[in-house]
């Protein structure tokens, strides 16, 4: 039994016997003597330190044979913010596990999607994680089926096989190892309140504070495709395409965690749900790192202290929202809305709404290269861009997604017609997640440059932002609040 050699011991005991939340998710202890383990700020009293061992990741500590704290409940905390701002072999692994890739293709299906043999992708993942794609897998499965046994009444055989397990009696050794409870007594220590059904699921999303939500939720209401997003009595809702089916997200921000209500037609799509709405509200960063860099700034550092924690504002579906920057591309906000709306209309798949507001899932890649480019109304050249855009990502030729290196999709991307570096970068930032994509030639941002006393022209800008790095798409976001533009502001 070994820790993983980049952990710092040191820092890891401090963190611990300081209760410091803000390392939940970025490593877990293991308790030599009670054989449990624990996110860092564990209520409890510490462990001395020479009961304490460190592992950096949930999966890590399952195969080393630990079982999950009862108190702290380490299965819920945040996910590792090293997954945002990486797009090496380990952290595209990573988010394509989180996404359901494994339980759906196999470890071969994830070599296969990042480009390397599975020997390989095991041995670094073994690496850096201390548990392979399989025991990686095993340990979102095990928190899965905790929050359906924990929050449905569906039998025990239904979870089971929702959860991705192979059998009802994997998933019910699985989660006596990792909880140290059958399933049925972990429903029986569950609240009773809150309790959800198979059509509507309720879960926290918990987040690394600050989280400043008139940023996050305000950019999502103000850029609402009508039929397939929604501001609603306080929640941010949107449909969801998903692997098994199809689903609604029904989101609102809390003061410490985001309450969230899934609603699925096929329970297997649960867990890449849930991934697919952190991964969109950028629930797994770590705010007080990117403030504290940003702060370095003096130009910068009166914007963060206003309002720290502002988040970049992603997306559930790469594909959906390349093709919604190629329709925005030289027009307003309204206007891009209006023409997305259209080709939902359309295009989309019609789906029920339980609250009536959502009537679309937005078209996919494939049903978008079928229209006829002649009843698009939109200039030839942005046409162009449109039908060649949509074709690419059908034929599959470009790839946008967990599994996308950042600098090989940035390149692809500009190399189609009608793509230049912003539509580009706005894609990385937003859809690939790169926090470090950045938009010098954006008029927001130039205007905010120029209040701010910042260099205006893009590579004046450019060559100040390198102070910024990598976190520079954090950076537009304090930029962008300066420019007063409603995608700030949370609707009243």
């Amino acid at each position: 039994m070994q820790t993983a050699t980049h952990l710092d011991r040191e820092h890891c005991v401090r963190a611990v016997q300081s209760k410091d939340a803000r390392f939940d998710g970025w490593f877990y202890t293991a308790v030599l003597t009670t054989r449990i383990y624990c996110r860092p700020s564990c209520p409890v009293v510490p462990p001395k330190p020479e009961n304490m061992t460190f592992y950096p990741s949930a999966a890590a500590c399952q195969q080393a044979g630990f079982r999950a704290c009862k108190r702290c409940r380490p299965d819920t905390s945040p996910g590792s913010p090293e997954w945002n701002h990486r797009a090496d072999l380990v952290a595209r692994a990573m988010r394509l596990i989180a996404d359901g890739v494994v339980d759906r293709e196999g470890v071969p299906g994830l070599a296969s999607r990042l480009g390397y043999s599975a020997r390989q992708v095991e041995r670094q993942l073994l690496a850096e994680l201390g548990a392979g794609p399989l025991a990686l897998a095993r340990a979102q499965r095990a928190q899965t089926a905790r929050l359906l046994i924990e929050t449905t009444a569906l039998p025990m055989a239904e979870i089971a096989f929702a959860a991705g397990f192979a059998s009802v009696r994997a998933f019910n050794d699985t989660v006596r190892e990792v909880f140290a409870l059958t399933p049925s007594e972990l429903r029986a220590r569950a609240p009773r309140s809150g309790a959800g059904t198979p059509a509507g699921i309720g879960l926290r999303l918990p987040f690394r504070a600050p989280l400043n939500p008139s940023n996050l939720f305000g950019h999502l209401a103000a850029t609402a495709v009508p039929g397939v997003e929604e501001w609603r009595d306080g929640a941010y809702r949107r449909t969801l395409r998903l692997p098994y089916g199809h689903g609604i997200a029904s989101l609102t921000p809390r003061p410490d965690h985001i309450a969230c209500r899934l609603t699925l037609s096929d329970l297997r799509d649960l867990p890449v749900a849930i991934s697919r709405c952190r991964r969109m509200l950028d629930l797994d960063a770590d705010p007080v790192a990117v403030d504290d860099h940003l702060r370095t700034d003096p130009l910068l550092a009166p914007l963060v202290d206003k309002a720290p924690g502002r988040r970049v504002p992603r997306t559930v579906d790469e594909a959906e929202f390349a093709v919604r920057a190629v329709l925005g591309q030289q027009v307003s906000t309204a206007a891009a809305r209006t023409h997305a709306a259209r080709l939902v209309t359309a295009h989309g798949k019609p789906l029920d709404d339980p609250e009536g507001g959502l009537t679309h899932l937005f078209p996919s890649p494939e049903a978008l290269a079928a229209v006829d480019p002649q009843t698009l109304a939109m200039p030839r050249t942005r046409r162009t861009t449109f039908t060649t855009l949509v074709r690419e990502l059908a034929e599959g030729t470009l790839q946008l997604g967990a599994e996308s290196d950042w600098a090989q999709a940035r390149a692809r991307l500009l190399s189609l017609p009608g793509f230049g570096p912003w539509t580009a970068d706005v894609i990385a930032m937003r859809a690939l997640g790169d926090p470090d994509a950045f938009l010098p030639t954006d008029l927001g941002i130039r205007r905010a440059a120029a209040e701010l006393g910042l260099p205006a022209t893009p590579a004046a800008l450019t060559a100040r932002a390198e102070a910024w790095r990598p976190w520079r798409a954090y950076a537009v976001q304090y930029l962008w609040a300066t420019d007063g533009h409603p995608i700030n502001f949370l609707p009243v």
